[in-house]
């Protein structure tokens, strides 16, 4: 909430009681987050467009020069489309996977900035970690040691590893491809939709 309320602008007396308002209203949700402090998160990812997007910028928008918009987006794109590719990636793995297997699926964050795209606990209580990325490069090797790295940094022991990709992985990791690391890309979202 600190976050939002400085980025905003306002004090915590005016926002703590705007924020209230809007969850009440169903603009924005408050998300535990496993390690870290709750997230607020808008409801539509309309809604969440707008804001960053459109109310900013209403002015030039309203009067019809879309200048600053296009180039708001092009700054910011693969951050913005980042949330909706992850939330995504959490309910493919929840269908490939079974309903009834995992349990619990969601992001994990811990206040001094470690997070993990990926975290979910299965029926037989076995941990999964993973990270989504929304890039237009093939993920290497190397993300398995970073995962590692931040498993070990947040205190968390993992039975395997999930990695969603856009544009696919190195051939040296799909090479790692086992029953403890699963690697799935765009041509899998069809599952969601069948």
């Amino acid at each position: 909430m600190h976050a939002v309320l400085k980025r905003a602008r306002v004090s915590e007396e005016v926002g703590e009681p705007a924020i209230q308002t809007l969850i009440e209203r169903g603009i924005i949700k408050a998300k535990r987050c496993k390690g870290a402090d709750d997230k607020l998160f808008f409801t539509l990812p309309f809604l969440r467009f707008w804001f960053a997007f459109v109310s900013p910028l209403f002015k030039g928008v309203r009067d019809g020069d879309f200048k600053e918009v296009k180039e708001r987006w092009a700054s910011y794109e693969n951050e913005f489309v980042q949330l909706p590719f992850t939330e995504l990636s959490h309910a493919l793995i929840k269908k490939m996977r079974g309903e009834d297997f995992i349990m619990e699926i969601s992001q994990y964050w811990k206040n001094d900035g470690l997070e993990l795209d990926i975290y979910a606990k299965t029926k037989a209580k076995k941990r999964l970690i993973g990270s989504c990325k929304y890039t237009n490069t093939k993920i290497k090797k190397s993300e398995l040691t970073r995962l590692d790295t931040l498993a070990n940094e947040a205190g968390i022991d993992y039975d395997g590893m999930i990695i969603v990709a856009k544009k696919g992985f190195s051939k040296e990791l799909k090479a790692q491809k086992s029953e403890n690391l699963q690697l799935l890309t765009l041509k899998n979202f069809k599952a969601l939709v069948e």
